[in-house]
């Protein structure tokens, strides 16, 4: 076990190449360019799960891995800002990246999702590389958060486990990057979800007007923190079944 986080950023290749030779996880992030209403900035899901995959890397010794800041976030396209790539694209990142990390001998890869059209083309890649190559991916959406931020917070999502510029975001933004949060900007706005939202592609702009889906104004930092501690804990437990399944 790596006794201490190795962030890319300020890491050489020879201590990576030490704790190769010890064993070693690699943790990437990936989030989205997408609009977070008019009081969190359009980097909001890179920020958030940066800061998750960062506090996972500690608490595992491993390699920190530079973020993958654009998502598929096609159905925010109609809120000025919002840069999305597509799913294939995604995919062949994430592929591209964890072949990379199974050449170097890296033990497998822990990725933090932190944008929910991510998720489909990241499932997907992961079982490519489990199919082509045995390399072993882990890949989380915020393990439990539901749990978390109804015991957390005060206001209720727009839909069930859905989080978007509503205090849940709002709340770990606080607990992160607070300097980049307005909330004399903040405002709430529960749409009324079309019937057949989720069955067939839709932009969020047709029935959203602000970006925002709930209520950011109970938003503290504190409330951040503690949903920071829990997914963070979550992963980690889930991580460390990961790595007995795989021997690693």
């Amino acid at each position: 076990m790596v006794e201490k986080l190795l962030d890319t950023a300020t890491t050489s290749w020879p201590d990576i190449a030490a704790a190769i030779e010890r064993g070693v996880l690699a943790v990437l992030s990936v989030g989205a360019v997408e609009q977070h209403g008019a009081h969190l900035p359009l980097l909001t899901d890179t920020v958030l799960s940066a800061g998750v995959a960062r506090r996972v890397a500690e608490g595992l010794g491993a390699i920190l891995l530079p973020p993958i800041a654009y998502g598929d976030a096609w159905n925010n396209e109609g809120f000025a800002g919002t840069l999305s790539i597509g799913p294939a694209t995604l995919r062949a990142t994430v592929e591209d990246i964890g072949g990379g990390l199974y050449r170097m001998n890296v033990k497998g890869l822990i990725i933090i999702n932190g944008h929910f059209g991510n998720r489909e083309p990241i499932a997907l890649a992961a079982r490519m590389l489990h199919d082509t190559l045995h390399f072993p991916v882990l890949h989380l959406d915020y393990p439990k958060l539901e749990v978390f931020a109804d015991a957390i917070c005060d206001s209720k999502p727009a839909a069930p486990t859905f989080y978007h510029a509503d205090e849940v975001e709002t709340s770990m933004m606080l607990a992160l990057a607070p300097e980049t949060v307005d909330m004399v900007r903040a405002a709430p706005e529960y749409p009324e979800f079309p019937e057949t939202f989720g069955l067939e592609p839709m932009l969020l702009s047709e029935f959203n007007h602000s970006g925002v889906f709930g209520d950011p104004r109970p938003s503290t930092a504190e409330k951040g923190e503690a949903l920071l501690e829990g997914i963070v804990g979550e992963s980690l437990r889930l991580v460390g079944i990961f790595r007995e399944r795989h021997g690693i």
